[in-house]
C-alpha cells in the first residue's frame, strides 16, 4: 500500500526518525500494526504495567483490549467515565511512572521530528518522560514537511477535530474549523512539544501505518 504516499517520502522519514534514536515498524495496515506490537515490541521488553493517552489510530488497532485481558500486568486506566475527575486525574499522574505507555501524535515530519499539542499535558509528558518504554501509532497523514506545516496541519485539521469528538465542550474551533487562539475554559491546546530525538534511543518507538488514521 506504499502507493498511498510518495514512496521517498516514507522512506525519507522513516530514516530520518530512525537516525533521530526512534524505534520504526512499518505496517501496511491496521491489523499488521497490532501483529507488530504483540510479536516485535512486547516480546522484546520487560513491563508489569501499562497505560495510554488518547488515540483514535491506537484504539482502532485493539490493542488495549488486548493488553486489558493480560492478567500478569497492572492496567492503569485513565478514560474511565466511571470514575471522578480528581480519580482520572490520578490515574494519569501514576501512568507516568509505568513501564509501557502508548499513544498517538499530532504530526510527524519528514525530517523525523514529532510535533504534539495538548490539552492537560499528560500526553506530551509521557512522551517527554517518564515511561520506561513508550510506543506510538501512527497514520501516515500525519508526515509533513517541516514544523510550520505541522503547527498548522494541527491548528486547521487535529486540534479542531479533537475538539468535536467532545460534544460537551464549547470551543470556537468546533464551528469555524480552525483555531481561533480562543480563550475558552474548555480550550484543548495548551502545551506544544517538539521531540527532536528519543532519549534513551529507542525509548520511543513508531509504529507508521499506510493507512490515514486519526486527526
Amino acid at each position: 500500500m506504499l502507493f498511498t504516499i510518495a514512496m521517498d517520502k516514507l522512506q525519507k522519514t522513516i530514516k530520518q526518525l530512525e537516525f533521530n534514536n526512534f524505534e520504526v515498524f512499518y505496517a501496511k495496515d491496521i491489523k499488521s500494526a497490532k501483529d507488530i506490537f504483540e510479536n516485535k515490541i512486547l516480546k522484546t521488553i520487560t513491563f508489569s504495567n501499562v497505560s495510554y493517552a488518547d488515540s483514535i489510530t491506537m484504539r482502532k488497532t485493539g490493542v488495549l483490549e488486548m493488553l486489558k485481558d493480560m492478567d500478569s500486568i497492572e492496567f492503569i486506566e485513565t478514560f474511565s467515565p466511571d470514575d471522578p475527575w480528581e480519580t482520572r486525574i490520578n490515574q494519569r499522574r501514576k501512568a507516568l511512572t509505568t513501564d509501557l505507555f502508548l499513544t498517538g501524535t499530532n504530526a510527524i515530519t519528514e525530517a523525523g521530528q514529532l510535533v504534539n499539542l495538548d490539552m492537560i499535558g499528560n500526553r506530551v509528558a509521557a512522551i517527554t518522560f517518564g515511561p520506561r518504554n513508550v510506543v506510538l501509532f501512527i497514520g501516515i497523514n500525519k508526515i509533513v514537511k517541516d514544523i510550520d506545516e505541522a503547527f498548522k496541519r494541527i491548528k486547521t485539521i487535529s486540534a479542531p477535530l479533537n475538539a468535536k469528538r467532545h460534544e460537551n465542550f464549547k470551543t470556537p474551533c468546533q464551528k469555524t474549523g480552525v483555531c481561533n487562539d480562543c480563550k475558552s475554559p474548555q480550550r484543548i491546546c495548551n502545551t506544544w512539544t517538539i521531540t527532536e530525538k528519543s532519549y534513551p534511543p529507542k525509548r520511543i518507538k513508531i509504529i507508521l501505518i499506510d493507512e490515514e488514521l486519526g486527526y
